[in-house]
C-alpha cells in the first residue's frame, strides 16, 4: 500500500487525526473536530488505519506518513489515542488531544514519551471499553488536562463539549511560540 508523505506540507498548522479500532478516518467525532480545526486555519489530515488492527502497525503507519508543520496537533480516539500518544516521541507535536485513549492494555502498555505540555484527555465516566482510570493514569503521569464527561466510550453524546475543549486546546496551541528551526 502506498502512503502519502505529509512532510512537505505548506501548512504552518496541522491537525493529524487517528481514528479508533472500530471506526474510520471520517467518523462523527473527527468530522466535527475537523470543522473546528479548519475554522482556526489548521490544515487537517485523517489517515485510514483500517488495514490493520495491530496498534504497533498503526503507529508505524502514522510515522511513515511523516506529518510535519510548525504547529502539529495530534488527535486520537480510543486506539487512535494510543497511536497519537506513542507517536509523540518521533513527531514532537505542539499539542496532543486524546479521547478515551486505549492506553495501558496488556501487550501495548508502554508509557508514552515526549508528551507535549499542551495535552488534554477527554474520557467518559460510563466507558465500558476503556476504563476511565486509564485516562486518569495518563493525565496524572503527564500532567495533562483531564475532562471526565457523562458519556460512554464513543463520547458521541458530548460532541459539543468535546468541540469546545478541542477549540480551547487549539487556541492555546496558536499562542505557543513556534520552535526554532535548526537550519537557516
Amino acid at each position: 500500500m502506498k502512503t502519502a508523505d505529509f512532510s512537505d506540507t505548506t501548512a504552518d498548522h496541522l491537525v493529524c487525526f487517528a481514528h479508533g479500532k472500530e471506526s474510520g478516518p471520517w467518523g462523527h467525532k473527527i468530522t466535527h473536530l475537523a470543522k473546528i480545526a479548519r475554522k482556526r486555519d489548521f490544515a487537517v489530515i485523517s489517515p485510514d488505519y483500517r488495514h490493520t488492527q495491530d496498534p504497533a502497525a498503526r503507529v508505524a503507519h502514522l510515522l511513515a506518513l511523516r506529518p510535519r508543520a510548525r504547529k502539529l496537533v495530534l488527535v486520537g480516539s480510543s486506539m487512535g489515542g494510543y497511536v497519537s500518544a506513542m507517536a509523540c516521541t518521533a513527531l514532537r507535536p505542539t499539542a496532543l488531544f486524546l479521547m478515551a485513549p486505549a492506553l495501558y492494555f496488556p501487550g501495548w502498555d508502554t508509557e508514552p514519551e515526549a508528551v507535549p505540555a499542551l495535552c488534554s484527555v477527554v474520557h467518559g465516566w460510563r466507558d465500558s471499553v476503556v476504563p476511565h482510570e486509564r485516562g486518569l493514569r495518563f493525565a496524572q503521569r503527564h500532567r495533562a488536562a483531564l475532562h471526565l464527561l457523562d458519556a460512554e466510550h464513543g463520547l458521541t453524546e458530548c460532541l459539543d463539549m468535546i468541540g469546545l475543549l478541542f477549540d480551547e486546546l487549539l487556541t492555546r496551541t496558536l499562542a505557543v511560540a513556534p520552535a526554532l528551526d535548526d537550519g537557516p
